[in-house]
């Protein structure tokens, strides 16, 4: 096809939605709408990835203490500890502090917790391994040989609920393919309902242009263009907006559940590009759909 005839086809096919502007605005905020909620799970589960990766990256261990240990036998737990290679107590949590943790945490929930007989979390050692991985030493053998020490109780590491989480965001991630798809397949009826309305709008010109000779190519392309333009702007909106409500969640730094220390994160470049071409490829397919069913030409 000629490239003279592209800008004919690009002023049509901007006819075309101009004066179908009513049902090309409605379908446009459909796709937007749809497009942004795929968007935001791809967002939140790309920054639910990451910290599980980073938390899983850096090993730590929680030593839980029996109760009603005395200090003594505390203090030998700690000992056994510092011996350990690259290890360091982050911190001690008496049963108090974990108690007084888990009721700030709970918020307005946390009158469920008065009235209790006794507090039954536990104390804890918070131990860090500084410069070290999982992949460095044995932390199943540092987990048997904590609990074989009096006083102790339990002991869980980083890479243990890692491996307990990912089973989860399996789960997580088939869901959002799930939704993805049927999505995808309500965005391309909107396309092709919204382009075959155009078609509809147009038959008697479409019909006087095929008598004076115009081939198939030529009286399909606009209609094509015009599906693709949606595409285009329906992702750019939608990118825009989830990008803005992105801006306003990482100024509030996670403050609203307790994770200000977690760094939030845009989508990176290959999944933005990918959600602006699945955008444009519905686009497209919906007016390939819509001019295979209802154009015959």
């Amino acid at each position: 096809m000629r490239l003279r005839l592209w800008p004919y086809f690009f002023r049509q096919a901007a006819t075309n939605i101009v004066e179908n502007r009513v049902v090309h605005f409605i379908g446009l905020g459909t796709m937007v709408v749809s497009l942004l909620i795929f968007g935001t799970f791809l967002l939140f589960f790309v920054n639910l990835n990451t910290w599980i990766q980073g938390w899983g990256q850096t090993l730590s261990l929680s030593v839980y203490l029996q109760d009603e240990i005395d200090e003594v036998t505390r203090n030998d737990v700690a000992s056994f500890i510092r011996n350990l290679p690259a290890a360091e107590i982050k911190c001690f949590i008496s049963k108090e502090k974990a108690l007084k943790d888990l009721k700030d945490a709970m918020g307005p929930q946390a009158g469920l917790l008065e009235g209790l007989p006794r507090n039954p979390l536990p104390a804890s050692f918070e131990v860090v391994f500084k410069e070290v991985s999982a992949t460095e030493v044995d932390p199943a053998k540092m987990k048997e040989a904590l609990e074989q020490i009096r006083g102790v109780e339990e002991v869980q590491y980083s890479e243990e609920w890692l491996k307990r989480v990912e089973g989860l965001m399996s789960i997580v991630r088939l869901f959002g393919f799930i939704i993805g798809g049927l999505l995808c397949i309500g965005v391309l009826f909107i396309v092709t309902n919204t382009i075959k309305l155009t078609i509809y709008s147009r038959r008697d010109e479409i019909e006087i242009m095929k008598l004076v000779g115009a081939t198939n190519c030529f009286v399909k392309a606009p209609f094509l263009l015009e599906g693709m333009m949606q595409g285009i702007l329906s992702g750019t909106l939608a990118l825009f907006i989830l990008y803005s409500g992105y801006l306003l969640l990482s100024t509030k730094k996670m403050a609203l559940i307790s994770l200000a220390m977690l760094d939030f994160v845009f989508l990176p470049f290959p999944y933005v590009f990918s959600l602006f071409l699945l955008s444009v490829a519905l686009g497209l397919v919906g007016s390939l759909i819509s001019i295979g069913r209802f154009f015959d030409v």
